[in-house]
């Protein structure tokens, strides 16, 4: 608070207002007009104690195997509509398998034999080409924003109903 203050204090006593710059004559233009704006402390993003990672990276570690989940759910979807028999290989495959980790998921299946291995090969490109261009980024953030928004809501006002005996303005405990 005494900071800010002072900030201030020392813009008014050490620049000249603009009334008076208006009268004064200068022979060459200033070369940036200063603004002012109000003397808000920026703030550092919050610390998150963990295991070496940023909460970014864990999350673009589980939406890299997301991506993977869909990208097999889309070629499985396209498998089944136009080559049965590699339909049934991957579902076979799927059964024995887990799909937790996409890259050991695809690791494995190409290892499986050289059908299997055209089936990886076409997963990694659709994940690729999902994650790049299909994948709308701003709406996952605008949701998840709103999750976590209707969620505290939801249970600040739940607290509030069993801390206080009121809901809807009417009294329910005696």
């Amino acid at each position: 608070m005494e900071y800010s203050a002072a900030v201030i204090f020392s813009q008014l006593s050490l620049f000249p207002s603009r009334l008076q710059t208006e009268t004064r004559a200068y022979p060459f233009k200033p070369w940036k007009q200063r603004t002012y704006q109000s003397t808000r402390f920026q703030c550092h993003k919050m610390y998150v104690p963990g295991f070496g990672t940023s909460p970014e990276s864990t999350a673009a570690q589980h939406l890299h195997h997301f991506f993977n989940f869909i990208a097999v759910k889309i070629v499985a979807a396209q498998l089944q509509s136009y080559n049965p028999e590699a339909y049934e290989e991957l579902r076979e495959f799927l059964d024995r398998n887990s799909l937790n980790d996409g890259d050991k998921f695809c690791a494995d299946l190409m290892r499986e034999s050289p059908r299997h291995k055209n089936l990886a090969l076409r997963i990694l490109e659709v994940r690729s080409a999902y994650c790049k261009d299909d994948f709308e980024w701003d709406n996952l953030k605008r949701l998840a924003s709103k999750m976590v928004d209707d969620s505290n809501k939801k249970l600040m006002t739940d607290y509030i109903v069993d801390t206080s005996c009121i809901a809807d303005g009417k009294q329910i405990c005696n």
